[in-house]
């Protein structure tokens, strides 16, 4: 049996299980999925001895994946350029950790939203702590223009100072400068989960063509989403980037390429 898991403190909240499980499942596969809590003080010597530990792999979430990244002997482009890993699998006896929450991101809009991508102008960017860093990655990739508006502004800055000439860096409470201009708005914070306040950005000033996407999923519909679709926008959950950033592991891991379908969105949301 091939075990695999999901690495991360704390970790009771994950999905991964439900959503892997029910991969093994439709493929038949003799394997196995499960959460893994490591505690902070033995987080450096799990991923150390990662290569031990009788995994095939495994995802690394919150709080991390910084860490991952920097006890791998080699990491894809994508996490080379972030700094963190949320994917990790075993090649030749030594660590390998690559990032998928770009091409999870990018997946859901894909999925979501088809031709969101057509025209790109520019996208506005709540936050820039890890989750952005994926966000932003992924949209420069498409050949939008990102305004990142934070609470604090060195934060933004350092992010767009790896995208020159593409990235502007800003305060949370400029972000309305951008909204009129802005095909894409994309709350990366955790604004709009249950008790933790609502983004502050005014959509009616949107054009009817724009996208408001969320990559909070719990509640599947934030208050923010809400406001977007009241006035007219296209919406798009946070949901299906959970989903997609799935997809590579499980296929490295277990050998099959496994597809997002509406039965597997329906079982993970009938468990939030």
């Amino acid at each position: 049996m091939r075990k695999a898991g999901v690495v991360g403190w704390p970790i009771t909240h994950s999905r991964s299980p439900l959503i892997h499980g029910h991969w093994l499942a439709v493929h038949g596969i003799d394997g196995a999925y499960d959460r893994i809590p490591v505690e902070p003080d033995r987080a450096e010597a799990f991923f150390a001895d990662f290569a031990a530990s009788g995994l095939v792999g495994a995802n690394v979430t919150i709080p991390y994946k910084e860490v991952a990244a920097a006890h791998a002997c080699n990491l894809d482009p994508v996490a080379a350029r972030l700094g963190a890993a949320n994917t990790l699998w075993i090649e030749d006896g030594v660590l390998c950790a690559g990032n998928t929450d770009v091409a999870g991101f990018l997946g859901n809009l894909d999925d979501r939203a088809p031709g969101w991508d057509a025209d790109p102008g520019v996208a506005l960017v709540l936050g820039a702590g890890g989750a952005a860093k994926a966000v932003v990655d992924g949209l420069v990739g498409r050949g939008f223009r990102v305004e990142i508006a934070n609470r604090t502004l060195a934060r933004a800055e350092d992010l767009a100072a790896r995208y020159p000439g593409h990235v502007g860096a800003h305060f949370l409470s400029e972000a309305n400068r951008f909204v009129a201009d802005a095909g894409l708005l994309v709350n990366t914070t955790s604004l709009g989960m249950k008790g933790e306040g609502d983004v502050d950005l005014d959509v009616g000033r949107c054009a009817a063509e724009s996208i408001a996407c969320d990559i909070v999923y719990v509640p599947l519909e934030t208050p923010f989403l809400a406001r977007a679709q009241a006035a007219g926008l296209r919406t798009v959950d946070g949901l299906g980037m959970l989903l997609h950033q799935a997809v590579p592991g499980f296929e490295r891991w277990f050998g099959v390429r496994p597809t997002v379908t509406p039965e597997l969105r329906a079982l993970v949301e009938a468990d939030l």
